[in-house]
């Protein structure tokens, strides 16, 4: 930790600020270090109010946040359009319960995150906010875990309706996926209160704990089982009798798993690395990618549901209808894109 020198770069201590001290106390955890605020630590061990001066000298990094800044704002655009088209023009549909929940905190999440970067700068200059600082931190990785846990549903439940298609169209429960969704709120819920809990409230020794858990959930479990299901579906479509399987709806799947695992992983990396002091990855880097992610799914739904279809010109409407109502023939035969008929009437 730092103590006390007055000619630490920007770079340097806004980096810790951010994420280093947050994280690590968390993974290693001592109960008279206990918090997510930065510079806690070295507070409580110099016993003075360290005040390192913050000075603009990493052209870099504030390059980076502002790019987030604008992705964010980009986004939060594009999710609100989808959650209000499928919220309210769109006939619910399985799929589209998962799409909606993942919009949600693809939103959330980029709602928080600019709030997030803008008290950290507030911070570098004064001790003020730490429990606003604290809370959205807390909110980001709420809404991040959500966004990993439902594209891990999606997988799933996309790869089942190959391997059992017979389950799919007659066992399946009329509402699981609005009861996997919650069940998912409720885990993020639950582990990011309880590190919020033990964290922040109590400063136990089940802070490292609770922490452990979530990075163990949310880089060593999730994302290798969103792998696996993705590449039992690529390869059972590929190489199997599946190929009457809705097209457009397999391509948005395999896409926004693709830009989650580029782009969201490294993010998760961070915060799993952090348990083991491990801070070589840069921080605004990722959470710039993170953005990226959270932004990029209504382009995607956008483009795969007007391609080949007068060049990108179709309503966002009607896009959404072509990706996420097809239905399938029970029969096996075709699919059947329930918008591509609408737009034949017109």
């Amino acid at each position: 930790m730092v103590e006390g020198e007055g000619s630490i770069s920007c770079d340097q201590e806004r980096t810790r600020r951010k994420v280093q001290d947050l994280s690590q106390s968390f993974a290693m955890t001592e109960v008279n270090t206990v918090s997510l605020r930065p510079t806690e630590t070295s507070l409580n061990n110099s016993g003075i109010h360290n005040q390192t001066e913050c000075q603009m000298d990493d052209l870099a990094e504030v390059i980076l946040d502002s790019i987030t800044l604008l992705i964010c704002l980009f986004g939060l655009v594009g999710n609100g359009i989808v959650l209000w088209i499928l919220g309210c023009h769109i006939k619910r549909n399985p799929f589209t319960v998962y799409i909606l929940n993942l919009a949600i905190a693809d939103f959330g999440f980029l709602l928080c995150l600019p709030v997030f970067l803008a008290i950290v700068y507030i911070y570098c200059f004064t001790s003020h906010f730490p429990i606003i600082l604290d809370t959205f931190f807390l909110l980001s990785l709420l809404t991040y875990n959500t966004s990993l846990f439902v594209l891990t549903a999606i997988s799933t439940e996309r790869c089942l309706s190959v391997l059992c298609p017979i389950w799919q169209h007659i066992h399946r429960p009329k509402y699981l996926s609005a009861t996997v969704c919650a069940l998912f709120w409720v885990l993020s819920c639950l582990t990011t209160g309880l590190i919020s809990f033990f964290c922040l409230f109590e400063e136990s020794d089940y802070c490292s704990v609770t922490f452990q858990v979530t990075c163990v959930l949310s880089f060593l479990i999730f994302p290798p089982l969103m792998i696996i299901f993705n590449l039992i579906l690529f390869i059972r479509i590929q190489y199997g009798s599946q190929r009457h399987q809705p097209r457009r709806l397999y391509v948005v799947i395999l896409l926004t798993i693709i830009f989650f695992l580029l782009f969201a992983v490294p993010f998760s990396a961070y915060i799993f690395l952090s348990i083991f002091e491990y801070f070589d990855l840069k921080f605004e880097a990722c959470i710039m990618l993170a953005s990226v992610n959270s932004s990029v799914n209504p382009v995607i739904y956008f483009l795969v549901g007007n391609y080949r279809k007068r060049l990108f010109r179709g309503s966002i409407k009607v896009a959404l209808q072509r990706v996420f109502q097809e239905k399938i023939d029970p029969r096996g035969v075709n699919e059947v894109p329930t918008a591509d008929i609408m737009d034949t009437t017109i």
